[in-house]
C-alpha cells in the first residue's frame, strides 16, 4: 500500500527543507495591509441577481430570480440577455391567497469541459401545473442559449402552496460530479419562529420531516451525481445512502438541510462547504419548544445528516410538538433521531446528527462575536488555495491560504475563517472592516485570482437600484499615492489668491520618492502648472477654475486628485451667537438669547441693512442623542423639520431594517408608514415598537419575524421609531426665525433630554456680473449637559471599557480633556461615579483645570469615594470658552459620566 511517508525518505534534504517552508510559510505569512485591495464595480442595474460564474476569459455569467440569464462581458462593459425562461415564482395557498416566493430560476453552471462540449445547466422552477423545480442542460455557443438542445437531467417535486426555501446552488468537483442543493420547501413562519414540525392533516406543507428529514425526497438536502453526455446522471459511489436501499433517495449527499446556499469545496482537501439559512425566532424556550434561531456555516468531510428539523446549531435539540393540542413533547435524540411523521415516505431511524462548524443567532455570539446582531441570512463563500491560480494576475496573498471567507445577506460583511489542517475551527477576522456589502448573494474568485461579489440589493422580490457585480482586486506590487488636494480659499473676490495643498498625499510603500504636478484650467484649457507641493496661484479675471494634483512616484505610477475654484464672488460670512446664556450646552425649557451676523463683500450686511432679513435662512432643530449629531446636521440643507429624524434614518440605513421593510411599500414586513397609521393615536407606541425592535418578535404583521437588535441602545431605538412613526405625517417646512431673538429650548414631545439643539443660519448672496451666487451656511450646537466618557477629546492614563462608555482613572494625574467648554453660568460639575473600593481605601482628588492639565484651578475635591454615586464640584473664576480638564489624583475612580449643571 502506498505509504507517502516512504516518498519523503526518498527525497533529498534540501528538498524536504524546500517543502516544509513553503508549508511553513503559508501559516507565517503576514497579513496584507488593507490599502492593498481595490473594490471595483463592473455592473450596475442587475435585476434580482441569483448564483454566476467566471469564465476564463472575464465574462460573468449570472442567473435572474425573475427568469433572465445575463452575461457582462468586460471588453465592453455591456450586460446581454442570452436566454429568458418563463419561471414560477408565485404560490397559491388552499385558500386561493397569491404571494410571491423565493422560486423563479436560481442557478446556472458551465459544465468542467465547456470548452470542447459547451454545456450549460440551469436549475429553475418552470411555469406549469407540476409543481418542480428542475435541472436542465443545454448547448451555449456564446450567442442565445440553444433552446431545442434542452436536455432534463433531474426534477425535484415540490409543493407551491406555501413559501419558501430553494436552495439552488450549484458546483462541480474534481470529479466532474455535480452537487446541487435544495431547501426544505416549507412554510416555517406559523411555527413561531421554531422548527415547522406541523402534522395535521393537510399541514405538510409547514411541516419540514416531508422534506429535510425525509430519506426518501430530493428537498432539504444537498446532492451529488455525475452527469453524462445523453442528458441522464449517474450516481457516484461514497452518497450517503447506497443504491437500492429502500425508502431512500441515491442522490443525497448530505440531508437536514433547511436552506442550503453557495456551496465550495476545498480544492485540497475535497471538504464541502456551504452557508444555511435558519428559522426566525429570537428567544429560546427549551420547555416548550426548542432553541431559537441559528443561521449555520457548515462542512462535510463526508456525508450525513445536518439535524434539521430537528436539531439546529451545534444540535440544538427541538421538541415534539403537537400543533393540534401545543402539547410539548420530548427533545430530539441527535444521536438516534427518528422522523414518524405521515408526511414521510423515508426511513424512520436517520443517521445521526452532525452540528454545525459555525452557529449564528440574532443577538450577540459568545463563541463567535464578529458575526455581530440583528437580522442574519448565512451566504457561503470560497476557500483560497493559491494552487488553484497558476499564472493568475493577481492573485490573494499566502496569508489567505486554506481560509474560508464567508458572508451575510443581511449584515453585509465578509470574514475570513481559519481551519486547522484536521478541519477544525481555529479563528475568525473581519475582511476590510470598511467594506459593507449590500445584499451578497453569491461570491467566489475569479481566474485571475480577484474575489467577485454578486450583490441582490437590500430589499426581496424586487429590482433594488444598489444590486450590483463587484471585484476585489488586490495588488501585491507598488501602490499608487493617495491623495489630497485641498485650496485655502475655494472662491473669492478679484484678484483672488489661493494656497494649493497636498498635504496629507501619501505612499505606502516607503521606498518611494514623489513628484507633484498641480495643472489649473478654466473651461478645459491650460491656466497654470505648478511642478511644486503647495503653490500659490491668483486669479484676475473670473469665472470657474479647476486645480488637479497629479503625484507620481518612483515606479511611474500616479494618482490624481482635482477640487474646483470660483473666482469673482466673495462668499458670504454667516455667525450664529449666543448673547445670553451657555454657548456650549442648552438645559431644557431655559431660554437663551442669540443673533445671527451676515455680511457679503460685494451686497453689504445685516448690520447696515443693505441685507435683508428676510432674505437669511434661520432654524432650530432639537436631534435626540445616540448619534453624530452635528455630522447629520451638517448634512441638511436649509430649513427642514426633517432635521429632527436624521439620526432615526441614518440609523436605518446602516442597520438591516430596508431588508424587510420599505418607506411606502410593503416588502417582507409592513411598510414605516402602515406602522406609523397603525400607532398613530397610541401614547406607548415609542416604547412598545422599541421593545419589538430590540427584542423580536412576530403576530402583529402575520407570521414574519421582526428579528431581535440587542446592540441598538434605547436612545438609538427611539430615534428610528419616532422616524417611522414620523412617515405618516407630510413634514411642512418650518418658518424662518428672527435673526436676532430668544429661544427656549424645549424637548419635544417623546424625545430623550440629552440630544443636541441645532441652531442654523444661511444665506445665499446675490452674485456679480461675471460670477454666480454662492450659498454659505453655518451651524451652532448646544450640547446636551450630559457627556460620556467616549465624548472627552482627549484622555490621559485612563482605561475604557469597550463600548467606552465608562472609564477608570488608573495613574495619579490622569485626566480627561473636553475642548472649548463655555462654563457661563455652570455652578457645578457633576461627575457620576461608579461604586469601588473600600472604606479603608485612601481617599481621591479631582480637580477642574482650565486650559492645561496644569493650569487656573476652577474647582477641586478631596476625601473618598467610597458610598458615592454622583460627585458635585462647584466651579468659578471660569472666562469665555477654555480646554477643561478634569484631572484625578490619589485614588483610582470609576466614571461613566460629566453633567453640567447651571443649578
Amino acid at each position: 500500500m502506498f505509504n507517502p511517508k516512504n516518498l519523503l525518505k526518498a527525497l533529498p534534504a534540501f528538498l524536504i527543507l524546500s517543502v516544509c517552508a513553503a508549508s511553513a510559510g503559508a501559516q507565517t505569512a503576514k497579513k496584507p495591509e488593507d490599502n492593498r485591495f481595490t473594490k471595483v464595480v463592473l455592473a450596475q442595474g442587475v435585476e434580482e441577481p441569483m448564483q454566476f460564474q467566471i469564465m476564463k476569459d472575464g465574462r460573468v455569467i449570472y442567473a435572474e430570480r425573475k427568469g433572465k440569464i445575463k452575461v457582462y462581458n468586460p471588453a465592453t462593459n455591456k450586460i446581454t440577455v442570452i436566454a429568458e425562461f418563463a419561471v414560477s415564482t408565485k404560490y397559491v395557498s388552499k385558500k386561493g391567497e397569491v404571494s410571491e416566493g423565493e422560486d423563479g430560476m436560481q442557478g446556472i453552471i458551465l459544465d468542467p469541459d465547456y470548452d470542447t462540449n459547451h454545456w450549460i445547466y440551469v436549475y429553475y422552477a418552470p411555469v406549469g401545473d407540476v409543481a418542480k423545480n428542475t435541472l436542465e442542460r443545454y448547448t451555449w455557443l456564446g450567442k442565445e442559449i440553444l433552446r431545442d438542445t434542452k436536455k432534463t437531467v433531474l426534477d425535484v417535486p415540490t409543493q407551491r402552496e406555501e413559501c419558501c426555501h430553494v436552495g439552488g446552488g450549484m458546483l462541480f468537483d474534481k470529479d466532474k460530479n455535480l452537487y446541487l442543493s435544495t431547501g426544505d420547501n416549507t412554510f416555517s413562519r406559523a411555527s413561531d419562529g421554531f422548527s415547522p414540525l406541523d402534522e395535521r392533516p393537510g399541514m405538510s406543507p409547514e411541516d419540514s420531516q416531508k422534506s429535510s428529514g425525509n430519506t426518501n425526497d430530493l428537498r432539504g438536502k444537498i446532492l451529488r451525481i455525475h452527469p453524462e453526455a445523453n442528458g441522464s446522471y449517474t450516481v457516484p459511489a461514497g452518497n450517503l445512502f447506497a443504491p437500492g436501499t429502500p425508502k431512500t433517495k441515491p442522490e443525497i449527499y448530505t440531508m437536514g438541510n433547511r436552506n442550503p446556499w453557495r456551496l465550495t469545496i476545498d480544492s485540497k482537501t475535497g471538504w464541502l462547504y456551504w452557508g444555511e439559512v435558519g428559522p426566525d425566532g429570537s428567544k429560546d424556550d427549551f420547555e416548550k419548544r426548542g432553541p431559537q434561531s441559528y443561521d449555520e456555516f457548515n462542512q462535510a468531510k463526508k456525508p450525513g445528516n445536518y439535524g434539521w428539523p430537528y436539531f439546529v446549531g451545534d444540535n440544538k435539540a427541538y421538541r415534539k410538538y403537537d400543533f393540534g393540542t401545543k402539547q410539548s413533547g420530548e427533545l430530539f435524540n441527535a444521536e438516534h433521531p427518528e422522523n414518524h411523521s405521515p408526511n414521510s415516505s423515508g426511513l424512520t431511524e436517520l443517521p445521526p446528527a452532525t452540528p454545525a462548524f459555525i452557529w449564528y443567532a440574532k443577538g450577540v455570539s459568545t463563541q463567535f462575536p464578529l458575526m455581530e446582531t440583528g437580522g442574519n441570512s448565512a451566504v457561503g463563500g470560497p476557500i483560497f488555495r493559491k494552487a488553484d491560480f497558476k499564472n493568475a494576475k493577481r492573485p490573494f496573498p499566502d496569508y489567505y491560504e486554506g481560509k474560508w471567507l464567508i458572508t451575510d445577506w443581511v449584515r453585509g460583511w465578509v470574514n475570513v475563517v481559519e481551519i486547522g489542517e484536521n478541519g477544525e475551527y481555529k479563528s475568525m477576522e473581519r475582511f476590510l472592516p470598511e467594506l459593507r456589502l449590500r445584499g451578497p448573494i453569491d461570491m467566489k474568485f475569479g481566474p485571475e485570482g480577484d474575489l467577485y461579489v454578486l450583490e441582490y440589493g437590500n430589499g426581496y422580490f424586487k429590482n433594488n437600484p444598489e444590486a450590483e457585480l463587484i471585484r476585489i482586486e488586490y495588488n501585491g506590487g507598488n501602490r499608487k499615492p493617495q491623495v489630497q488636494a485641498t485650496a485655502g480659499k475655494t472662491a473669492g473676490a478679484l484678484p483672488l489668491t489661493v494656497a494649493l495643498s497636498s498635504a496629507g498625499t501619501k505612499d505606502f510603500d516607503d521606498d518611494d520618492v514623489l513628484t507633484y504636478e498641480w495643472k489649473v484650467t478654466k473651461g478645459g484649457k491650460p491656466f497654470k502648472t505648478f511642478k511644486t507641493q503647495n503653490p500659490s496661484v491668483t486669479f484676475s479675471t473670473p469665472g470657474i477654475y479647476k486645480a488637479t494634483l497629479t503625484v507620481t512616484d518612483l515606479k511611474g505610477s500616479t494618482n490624481s486628485k482635482s477640487l474646483t475654484v470660483k473666482a469673482g464672488n466673495e462668499p458670504p460670512v454667516v455667525a450664529v451667537t449666543v448673547t445670553k446664556g451657555n454657548s456650549s450646552f442648552f438645559f431644557p425649557n431655559k431660554t437663551i438669547a442669540y443673533k445671527i451676523n451676515v455680511s457679503d463683500k460685494e451686497d453689504g450686511s445685516l448690520a447696515n441693512k443693505r441685507i435683508a432679513a428676510s432674505q437669511v435662512s434661520v432654524s432650530a432643530n432639537y436631534l435626540s442623542e445616540g448619534y453624530n449629531m452635528t455630522a447629520i446636521a451638517q448634512k441638511q440643507q436649509g430649513v427642514d423639520a426633517t432635521a429632527r429624524y436624521a439620526a432615526g434614518i441614518a440609523l436605518i440605513a446602516k442597520s438591516d431594517c430596508r431588508a424587510c421593510h420599505s418607506v411606502k411599500d410593503k416588502v417582507l414586513g409592513p411598510s414605516f408608514i402602515e406602522v406609523a397609521k397603525k400607532y398613530k393615536n397610541d401614547q406607548s407606541a415609542v416604547a412598545t415598537l422599541s421593545k419589538k425592535i430590540k427584542n423580536g418578535g412576530s403576530g402583529t404583521w402575520g407570521h414574519a419575524e421582526m428579528p431581535a437588535h440587542p446592540a441598538l441602545t434605547n436612545n438609538e431605538l427611539g430615534s428610528i421609531v419616532r422616524y417611522i412613526l414620523s412617515t405618516a405625517t407630510p413634514q411642512k417646512t418650518q418658518k424662518s426665525m428672527p435673526v436676532t431673538g430668544t429661544y427656549t429650548t424645549t424637548i419635544p414631545k417623546g424625545e430623550n433630554d440629552n440630544g443636541s439643539y441645532i441652531f442654523r443660519a444661511s444665506y445665499t448672496d446675490r452674485g456679480t456680473a461675471s460670477a454666480a451666487a454662492l450659498t454659505t451656511e453655518n451651524l451652532l450646537v448646544l450640547r446636551g449637559s450630559l457627556l460620556t466618557p467616549s465624548q472627552a477629546n482627549e484622555s490621559k492614563e485612563m482605561a475604557y471599557n469597550r463600548d467606552s462608555t465608562i472609564v477608570v482613572v488608573k495613574t495619579p494625574g490622569a485626566y480627561l480633556k473636553f475642548n472649548k467648554v463655555d462654563l457661563t453660568n455652570i455652578k457645578n460639575i457633576e461627575l457620576k461615579l461608579l461604586p469601588r473600593g473600600r472604606a479603608t481605601d485612601p481617599p481621591g482628588t479631582v480637580e477642574i483645570r482650565s486650559g492645561a492639565a496644569d493650569g487656573k484651578v476652577l474647582g477641586n475635591f478631596t476625601g473618598s469615594y467610597v458610598g458615592l454615586n454622583t460627585l458635585r464640584i462647584p466651579v468659578t473664576g471660569a472666562e469665555g470658552k477654555e480646554d477643561l480638564y478634569i484631572v484625578f489624583t490619589g485614588n483610582p475612580a470609576r466614571l461613566n459620566g460629566v453633567k453640567f449643571n447651571n443649578e
